[in-house]
Formats: C-alpha cells, structure tokens, sequence
C-alpha cells in the first residue's frame, strides 16, 4: 500500500526530473491519498477559483500545474533546485484560506503569508531538513513581491525581503508564476522582472542571468 511518505518521494523525484511535472501531478491528484492530510491542501487548490482577468486559465490548481511546467524549464538556473521546485508547486497554497469573493471580484490578500506557514506546515510532515524548509517557505512568502514593488504598492517590503530571501531566486520564482497562466506576454513579464531587479540592485551584476537564459 502507497503511503504519504512513498508519495512525497516520488513527488520529489518528479519535480526534479520531469519536464512537465503536470503530468504526474494531474494523475496523482486524482487518488484518494489527495483527501488526506496533507496532501488535501493540494487538492482543494481545485476549489479555489481565480480572477478570469490575471487568470483566464482557470482555477488555482490549472495555474499550479503551469506554473510548474514553466519553473522546469529554469530549476538548472535555481541555486537550490529542490526548494525551488517545491516552491514553484506549494507558492499558491495559501490561496484557498485566503480567496474571497468582493462585490463580484475574486481576491485572494495575504495569500503569500499565509501560503509561508502553510509551505511549511505541509514540508514538516515529510521532512525535518529545516534549511530546505526555510528557502520553500522564504519563496512563497515573497513571490508576491515582483507585483507589489514594480507597481510601487504599499503592500512591498523590500527592506525585509532582502534581508531574508535571496532575490534573484524570488526573480526566477516570479517569471515562472506570471508564465504560468493563459496567454502570458513573455516580454512583458520579463520587462517586470528586469524592473523589480533593477530596483533591487541586482540587475547589473550577474544575478541577472535569470533574465538571459529562460
């Protein structure tokens, strides 16, 4: 009988070897041990309905699998190819608490903080490597970042997510979850992260890279 360790097992070896991961993911969703904890967090990623204007391509998990496919591309780019790609399929997770529907217009505020606690929530019941936990939970925290400061929002918190992520990896994390959804305008969203890197500091030094090769 599968269990949820030989599960997160075969996850991992997905994650770091498929070139689209979505695939085993799509079947895999499909079974009973997707109703169990903490995989259900996964699942009801399914329920969790986005803005058809940012995302026409459906709900959260549709965007998910995307988002993975595309951070396959770039893991060789990745300092940390693990934690990346656990990012990459856990960034979201926190949108099914956090998803709210406002006078006709679906939101989903602090979903990246929430996300964080969830992230780890999920990696603790399968692994007690602390420093793989920390990158995952530090990129779904800050994924968000990219939006909130190229667009100058109050919600950006660059002080604190330079002291704590390394950035460049919040670039690569960023790119893959913009592509990751119907009809992306790849040169627009690499226009964004050449913005968001250039305020960070970054984009003149080699940690630009990220910009050059996806």
């Amino acid at each position: 009988m599968t269990s949820l360790h030989d599960i997160f097992r075969q996850m991992h070896i997905h994650l770091l070897n498929d070139e689209q991961p979505s695939l085993y993911f799509n079947e895999i969703s499909k079974t009973r041990l997707f109703e169990q904890y903490p995989l259900n967090l996964l699942n009801n990623l399914k329920n969790a309905q986005q803005s058809p204007k940012h995302h026409p391509e459906g709900n959260v998990w549709v965007h998910t699998m995307m988002v993975v496919d595309e951070a396959a591309k770039v893991k060789n780019e990745s300092n940390s190819r693990k934690a990346f790609m656990w990012a990459a399929l856990l960034h979201d997770i926190g949108k099914p608490d956090a998803t709210k529907n406002r006078n006709g217009k679906i939101t989903s505020y602090d979903h990246d903080k929430i996300g964080a606690n969830l992230a780890r929530k999920f990696l603790m019941e399968f692994s007690d490597d602390e420093e793989f936990i920390r990158k995952v939970t530090i990129l779904v925290r800050w994924h968000m970042q990219i939006l909130f400061v190229v667009n100058n929002l109050p919600f950006a918190d660059v002080k604190t997510m330079k002291r704590q992520a390394n950035v460049t990896e919040v670039a690569l994390l960023g790119l893959c979850d913009r592509m990751g959804r119907l009809n992306a305008d790849r040169r627009k969203e690499e226009a964004n992260i050449k913005a968001f890197l250039e305020k960070m500091g970054t984009a003149s030094n080699g940690e630009s890279r990220v910009l050059l090769k996806v």
